[in-house]
């Protein structure tokens, strides 16, 4: 690969440190390089278009603006420039800076540990070129009037992410994500609408409409001699509604689907604005026998006690644990022992995010139940779901 097209910026304080890095991109065949000696002047060169850069490789510890605070200024320019941090701190630091990092917007290519090795460099810089750039066209801006209209026209549909068996690598199930398959406008992601739909209190007639579809969607599966469960987002605005239980389970039961074959999945938080009217439905829910999964299990503040209140059949754990846990002891501890808690109490246990054959391999070492990632496949229509299934080639253990 060559890397005399990229431009890279080095921000470190030490000369001689500064100075072997420049030479070491120098022999990788880099032939634009800026240098800068603190986050202040590294940032004046960012925000000069005459000094375009692609790769930013920052220091932490520098006087003045030290490599925390020129992070937080990249990240909230929407630089779109790809980081790698180059430091000599311990790792369990540098892992959390990089989680800040991340949170910041920022795209981390990694953590070249000092003294930075050749191999090392050359490493994080071909990941740029696999890296996903974070710059995109702004979203579609879309009225009430307008993502309405959608709903009467039954615009939106479920797309479908497999779950995977990691013990045998047989799909088990998909979670149904919503799509508003624009007339115009194609393909529209989930953040274009909910919002609007949630704040206006209106986010049950899509949730009506993605079940409906996803109840059709798993018995046509079913059909097909696919013996999968669908599972469905439920909102937390919609479990304040004494009627949501006997109104899902009508729904599902109209399309011919047995609830048994349907999760629903809740966020840890669901429980937490209306209790008593939340808790009732879920019990209902239970009773009428769909599954019940805590959704981005780890993120919130009371994960034990809804574990503990609520008959959940399924844990989620959110997908900041598991594309962590191969590089991240503290990653792996959590990943680890959120799968021994979900054994211990009779629950399904499902990765989130997993990207890698590192994560994996890594769920398959620690015996995860299931998993589901773009490493297995991205959210695809209920059409292409179907053949992706009787075609699927799935990581190996």
């Amino acid at each position: 690969m060559s890397f005399a097209s990229l431009r890279l910026l080095v921000a470190e304080d030490h000369d001689f440190q500064r100075r072997v890095v420049i030479g070491m991109l120098e022999r990788l065949g880099v032939q634009t390089i800026h240098e800068a000696a603190d986050g202040r002047a590294a940032l004046d060169v960012i925000q000069d278009p005459a000094r375009p850069v692609d790769i930013v490789i920052s220091d932490l510890e520098m006087p003045g603006m030290d490599g925390m605070e020129f992070i937080r200024h990249l990240g909230q320019a929407g630089a779109g420039v790809s980081l790698i941090l180059a430091s000599a701190l311990e790792r369990k630091l540098l892992a959390s800076v990089a989680t800040m990092a991340e949170a910041y917007g920022m795209r981390l290519l990694g953590v070249a540990e000092k003294p930075i090795s050749l191999e090392r460099l050359r490493s994080l810089i071909e990941s740029h070129a696999a890296a996903a750039p974070r710059a995109a066209p702004a979203p579609p801006s879309f009225t009430l009037a307008q993502i309405d209209a959608g709903l009467r026209n039954d615009e939106f549909e479920p797309f479908f992410q497999p779950k995977v068996e990691v013990a045998t690598r047989r799909v088990k199930g998909a979670e149904a994500l919503a799509r508003w398959r624009h007339p115009q406008l194609g393909i529209v992601a989930p953040f274009a609408f909910i919002p609007l739909l949630e704040q206006n209190k209106l986010i049950d007639e899509l949730t009506w409409s993605i079940l409906r579809r996803s109840a059709a969607q798993c018995l046509r599966w079913h059909a097909a001699g696919f013996e999968l469960n669908v599972s469905v987002n439920l909102s937390l605005a919609s479990l304040a509604d004494v009627h949501l239980a006997n109104r899902v389970t009508e729904i599902v039961r109209a399309e011919g689907l047995a609830p048994r074959h349907v999760v629903l999945e809740i966020t840890e938080s669901a429980a937490g604005t209306d209790l008593g009217k939340a808790l009732e439905n879920l019990a209902r829910l239970r009773v009428k026998g769909f599954g019940l999964s805590i959704d981005d299990y780890g993120t919130g503040y009371s994960s034990m006690q809804q574990l503990s209140r609520i008959a959940f059949t399924e844990l989620k754990i959110d997908r900041a644990f598991v594309a962590n846990a191969a590089h991240d002891k503290s990653a792996r501890v959590i990943l680890a022992s959120s799968l021994d808690m979900a054994r211990e109490l009779g629950l399904v246990a499902v990765a989130e995010g997993v990207e890698t054959e590192a994560d994996w391999a890594l769920l398959a070492e620690l015996g995860c139940e299931l998993a589901q990632g773009y490493l297995i496949a991205r959210p695809m229509d209920g059409k292409a779901f179907e053949d992706w299934v009787r075609a699927a080639v799935l990581p190996a253990t």
